[in-house]
C-alpha cells in the first residue's frame, strides 16, 4: 500500500509539470477520475475500460491498435461529462512508465471483459529487462505505453517492465510516440483535413456530372484517372490477374512489342508523373488565368464532346456511333487533332465521343463510353508518343504540353499499341481503326529509336483492322459512312489514304489474279525480313515509299511481314478550300474540357493563334510534314481566316494580340504550282532546294493582304507571326520581309538555319549559308531604318547525319567569327518516316546510296552539341580534348580566335 502511495504522489507531481499542453488534446483515450472522496488528491487515476469516440483518434493511425485492457477490482468508470482538453496523459521518465496507453481507432474498440486478462504498473528500476515476448491473445498494437506490458495468463497479475529504450521511439511494441512525433502527426492530419475540404467542392461536382457513369468518380478528364486530395493524379493500380492475356495479329523476331506493353502495365504506379516534387503545390497555388478563362466561358458540357454517358445524355444520346481514344487530353481547339475528327465526324451526322488518356493498365478505362456502334478511332495525340516521353539522349521528360498541368506520364510508350490492346479486351468484336501522327509515320516497317531496331508496322504490331494516314478527314468520314449502311470493315480497301492488311496465304492467292477488291495498281516493296537484316533493302524500300507519297501519281504499296501483307493505298488528295473552311468553321470552343482542373500548356501557345494552310513544300530532311500533310499547298479563304479573326477578338480573355497566322510555315499561304494539279508535286527534285524552281508561284501578296485585313479588325492589336518564316522566301520580297519587320514581329523572329557548314545544310535540304547571310544583313538593314530594336532567334540541329567533328568545328568558328549565340540547339533526332532517320540507320543516302557520316555514339554526339556551344565554361574539357585529337591545338590558348582559354 504504501508503494502505491508513493506511485500516486509521483504521478500527479508529473503531472503538474507536464510540458506540453497540446498532449493533452492528442491523448484521447486516457480518461481519469479520482477514487473515493473527491477531494482527495492523492487518489490513483484509472484507466477507462470502454473507451469513447473522440475527434482525435485520427493522430494515431494504427488500425490494428484496438488492445483489450484488464479492468483492475476497484475500478471506476470515467466521468463523461469532463472535457476532452482535461484528460492529460503525464509523460513518463525512465523511472515511471505510463498507465494510460492512447488507442488509435476508437470507433472500432471494443470493451474488454473485466476478467480476460489483468495488467498493473510497477515503479522499477530502469536497468530492469523486459521479457523478450508477452504470452498473450491480446494484440498490442504500436501505439502504447512506454515499456512492455507482460501479460499472464487468465487471472495472473504481472508487472509491466520498463523499456531501455527512449520514449517516444516508433517501431517497437510499448512505446508511446513523443512529443515532436504527436505534433507532426497533427500537423499532418490538419493539412490533410484542410486540402480535403478545400477540394470537397470540385470532387462533388465530378461525382454528379459522372454519376451515370460506369467508372462515377474516375471519369474527370483524364479516363481512369484517379483525383487524389492533395491535387494530384496518380492513375489506379493495376489489377493482378492469373493471367495476363495480350493480343496480336502477328508474331515476329521482334518481341519487344509485348514485353514492353506488360512492362509498363506493371511498372505504370512508379512514374515521377504522379508523386514528383515537381508537381506538388500546383492545386493548391491555383492557375490564375485558366480559373478566369473557366469563369468567363460562355460554354456548357453539352457544347463539347461527351466524354461520360452521362455528357452524352445530356445531348439526347444513348449510344455513341464512333469512340475517340487520344493520348492527348481533350482540348476543343483546331490545333488538335482530336478536336477536329470529332467535329468533322458529328456534323456529318455520328455521334461521337471522346476517351482522352485512359489508363491504359485496365480495360473498364476504355468502358466508359459504352460500346460503340461502329468503331474505335486510337491516337497517340499531336506527337509520337515516343518523341513525347523522350529526349533526343532516350531520357525520361519531364513535362507534357498535352496533359493537364504539363503533367508526364499520362500516355504509354507506344501508345496506339497499348490503347488498341485494352479496347480488344473489352470489345473484342468492335473494329478499332488508328490514326494520327504515330500511326501514320509507322505503318510500314520502320526503324524505331528508342529500341534502335527496326519494327514491324504498327499495323502488324497491334489489333488494328485499318489505318488512316495524313490528316484523314475525307477517309474517316467515308468509312464511317459506308459502315453505317452496313459495310464490313475488312472489305474497305479502296478508300484513299488508308492501309490495310490481309494474311500471308490470301496475299499470294490473290495477287496473282488480282482480286484484292483495290482500284490502285500494287507495287511490292522489300519485305519486312529484307529490311530488317539489310539496310540496302530499307534504303530502297524507304526510296520508293517516299516518291509515291503523291496523290496524283502515287501507287500502292505492299510489303510482306511475316504473318500479314501491309498494304497503303496512295494519299487522299488535299482538300479544297472549301473544305478548308468548313473544317475550321466547326464550332470549336477553344477550350479544354469543363472537367479538367488544370489548364493543358499546349493550348496557351495556340488558342489565340490561326491556321491559314496546310502543307510544306520545302521538303527538309529530318521532318515528315511532306509525308504527313503533304507537299501541296490546301489554303483556306481570306474571308473565312477573317471571320475566325473576328470570332477570336470577341472571345473573353482575348489581349488583342493573335499569336500566330500560318501553318507548317508563316509564309507559304497560297503559294502554288501550275503541276500540282495536273501531276502533283515533284517526286524527283525539291522546290527550295538547292534553288527556288522557276514554276513555284513563290507571291507573298495573298498573305500581305490577309495580314491588312487582320491588323484592321477592331479588337486586334497586334498580329504576330507565331510559326516559323522560311527565310529563302522572306528574302525574295522586300515589301514582305518590311512589313513583317514593321508590324508582325514581337521583337524576336524564329527562323531555322539548322547548320552553317554548306555540305551538312545540303544533306538537310535547307538553303545554304550565303542565302541566310543576305537574308540577316535585310532584316537589320530594316530593322535599323524603322528605329526597332528586333532580333533573329535561330535554331541549329547537331549531331545530325552527314556532319562531322570537322564540320562542328568550322560551326564553332563560325559563331565565333559572327558574335552569334547559339541556345536554340537541338540534338538529331531520329523520328519515323523521315529522310534523315533512314540516313542514320543505313549510313546510306536512300536518293544516291551513298555512304554518309553518322554521329552514333553518345560521346560524338555531346561533342558536337558542346562545340555549338563552346561558350559554356562545362563544355570547355571535352572540346579540349576534341581539339587535340582532331590536331586543332590552334584553337586552345588565350589568343581571340581560341575557343577554349587558358
Amino acid at each position: 500500500m504504501a508503494q502505491e502511495n508513493k506511485n500516486d504522489h509521483s504521478f500527479e507531481k508529473q503531472k503538474k509539470n507536464t510540458q506540453d499542453k497540446k498532449l493533452a488534446g492528442m491523448i484521447s483515450n486516457a480518461h481519469f477520475k479520482k477514487s473515493g472522496n473527491t477531494s482527495d488528491t492523492n487518489s490513483k487515476p484509472r484507466v477507462d475500460a470502454q473507451p469513447k469516440t473522440n475527434s482525435n483518434s485520427n493522430a494515431y493511425s494504427n488500425s490494428s491498435s484496438n488492445q483489450s485492457r484488464s479492468n483492475q477490482s476497484n475500478s471506476n468508470k470515467p466521468d463523461s461529462n469532463r472535457p476532452n482538453s482535461d484528460r492529460t496523459n503525464p509523460r513518463s521518465n525512465s523511472n515511471q512508465s505510463n498507465s494510460n496507453p492512447p488507442r488509435s481507432n476508437r470507433l472500432s474498440a471494443k470493451p474488454v471483459p473485466k476478467s480476460t486478462t489483468s495488467t498493473s504498473v510497477s515503479n522499477l528500476k530502469s536497468n530492469a529487462k523486459p521479457r523478450s515476448k508477452p504470452k498473450s491473445n491480446v494484440k498490442i498494437g504500436k501505439a502504447g505505453v512506454s515499456g512492455v506490458i507482460e501479460v499472464g495468463k487468465k487471472g495472473e497479475r504481472k508487472q509491466v517492465v520498463a523499456s531501455e529504450k527512449p520514449v517516444g521511439q516508433l517501431g517497437f511494441r510499448g512505446t508511446i510516440p513523443s512529443t515532436v512525433e504527436i505534433e507532426k502527426r497533427q500537423q499532418e492530419f490538419e493539412k490533410k483535413k484542410q486540402l480535403e475540404a478545400r477540394s470537397a467542392p470540385s470532387l462533388l461536382a465530378e461525382k454528379k456530372a459522372d454519376k451515370h457513369s460506369r467508372l462515377a468518380g474516375r471519369n474527370i478528364g483524364q479516363m481512369g484517372v484517379v483525383k487524389r486530395t492533395d491535387g494530384a493524379v496518380k492513375k489506379p493500380e493495376p489489377k493482378e490477374s492469373a493471367e495476363k492475356k495480350t493480343f496480336r495479329n502477328d508474331s515476329v523476331n521482334d518481341k519487344k512489342t509485348y514485353r514492353d506493353d506488360s512492362k509498363q502495365r506493371e511498372g505504370r504506379s512508379d512514374s515521377k508523373s504522379f508523386d514528383g516534387k515537381r508537381n506538388q503545390g500546383k492545386e493548391a497555388a491555383g492557375y490564375p488565368a485558366f480559373e478566369e478563362r473557366r469563369r468567363n466561358s460562355k460554354f456548357k458540357t453539352s457544347d463539347f464532346l461527351p466524354m461520360s454517358l452521362a455528357q452524352a445524355r445530356q445531348k439526347g444520346w444513348e449510344e455513341l456511333d464512333i469512340i475517340l481514344v487520344s493520348g492527348d487530353a481533350y482540348v476543343d481547339h483546331s490545333g488538335f487533332g482530336t478536336a477536329i475528327i470529332g467535329r468533322v465526324l458529328e456534323q456529318a451526322g455520328f455521334r461521337v465521343g471522346v476517351i482522352a488518356q485512359p489508363d491504359w493498365t485496365q480495360k473498364e478505362s476504355f468502358e466508359i463510353l459504352g460500346k460503340p456502334r461502329l468503331f474505335f478511332s486510337v491516337s497517340a495525340g499531336n506527337t509520337d508518343s515516343l518523341v513525347n516521353n523522350y529526349t533526343p539522349l532516350l531520357n525520361k521528360r519531364e513535362s507534357d504540353a498535352y496533359s493537364p498541368g504539363g503533367r508526364p506520364g499520362l500516355r504509354p510508350d507506344r501508345a496506339v499499341i497499348s490503347y488498341a490492346n485494352r479496347i480488344r479486351e473489352a470489345y473484342p468484336d468492335v473494329p478499332v481503326i488508328a490514326g494520327g501522327i504515330e500511326a501514320s509515320l509507322r505503318r510500314f516497317a520502320e526503324f524505331d529509336y528508342l529500341s534502335n531496331n527496326v519494327r514491324q508496322s504498327i499495323l502488324a504490331d497491334a489489333p488494328i483492322d485499318l489505318i488512316v494516314y495524313g490528316m484523314g478527314e475525307l477517309q474517316l468520314a467515308e468509312i464511317a459512312k459506308r459502315m453505317a449502311d452496313g459495310e464490313k470493315i475488312e472489305n474497305i480497301r479502296s478508300v484513299a489514304g488508308t492501309v490495310w492488311k490481309i494474311p500471308v496465304k490470301e496475299w499470294k492467292n490473290k495477287s496473282e489474279s488480282d482480286d484484292l477488291n483495290s482500284n490502285f495498281s500494287l507495287t511490292e516493296i522489300p519485305s519486312f525480313d529484307e529490311v530488317f537484316s539489310n539496310k540496302e533493302k530499307y534504303a530502297e524500300a524507304f526510296k520508293i515509299i517516299y516518291e509515291n507519297q503523291n496523290p496524283v501519281t502515287g501507287k500502292a504499296l505492299a510489303q510482306v511481314h511475316p504473318k500479314t501483307v501491309i498494304v497503303q493505298n496512295p494519299p487522299m488528295r488535299p482538300l479544297t478550300e472549301d473544305e478548308m473552311d468548313f473544317v475550321y468553321e466547326l464550332p470549336y470552343t477553344r477550350m479544354e474540357h469543363p472537367s479538367y482542373t488544370e489548364p493543358v500548356p499546349g493550348l496557351d501557345v495556340v488558342r489565340f493563334s490561326i491556321t491559314s494552310h496546310r502543307g510544306c513544300f520545302g521538303g527538309c530532311s529530318f521532318c515528315a510534314i511532306t509525308q504527313h500533310q503533304g507537299r501541296a499547298i490546301s489554303n483556306r479563304s481570306e474571308k473565312s481566316i477573317v471571320k475566325e479573326a473576328v470570332l477570336i477578338s470577341k472571345t473573353p480573355g482575348f489581349r488583342g494580340i493573335i499569336s500566330g497566322v500560318g501553318g507548317p510555315s508563316a509564309n507559304m499561304y497560297k503559294m502554288t504550282c501550275a503541276n500540282w494539279e495536273k501531276r502533283g508535286a515533284c517526286t524527283h527534285k525539291n522546290c527550295l532546294v538547292p534553288d527556288i524552281c522557276p514554276s513555284l508561284k513563290a507571291d507573298h501578296r495573298p498573305l500581305l493582304s490577309l495580314l491588312k485585313e487582320l491588323r484592321d479588325i477592331p479588337g486586334v492589336k497586334r498580329v504576330l507571326t507565331g510559326y516559323g518564316v522560311r527565310f529563302d522566301l522572306a528574302v525574295l520580297d522586300d515589301d514582305y520581309l518590311e512589313t513583317l519587320c514593321k508590324y508582325h514581329v514581337g521583337g524576336q523572329l524564329k527562323v531555322a538555319p539548322e547548320h552553317f557548314c554548306d555540305n551538312v545544310t545540303a544533306v538537310m535540304r535547307k538553303p545554304n549559308r550565303k542565302t541566310y547571310e543576305e537574308f540577316e544583313s535585310k532584316f537589320k538593314e530594316i530593322n535599323q531604318r524603322l528605329n526597332l530594336n528586333q532580333f533573329l532567334v535561330t535554331f541549329q540541329i547537331s549531331g545530325h547525319p552527314g556532319c562531322t567533328i570537322e564540320n562542328s568545328i568550322e560551326m564553332a568558328e563560325y559563331i565565333r567569327d559572327n558574335n552569334r549565340y547559339t541556345e536554340q540547339v537541338q540534338d538529331f533526332t531520329p523520328t519515323p518516316m523521315t529522310v534523315s532517320t533512314c540516313m542514320f540507320h543505313t549510313g546510306l543516302d536512300p536518293f544516291t546510296m551513298e555512304p554518309i557520316h553518322i554521329a552514333v555514339t553518345r560521346t560524338e554526339k555531346k561533342i558536337q552539341r558542346s562545340l555549338l556551344q563552346f561558350r559554356n565554361p562545362d563544355n570547355q574539357d571535352i572540346i579540349q580534348e576534341t581539339l587535340i585529337k582532331a590536331g586543332r591545338q590552334d584553337l586552345i590558348g588565350n589568343e581571340w580566335k581560341c575557343l577554349v582559354k587558358k
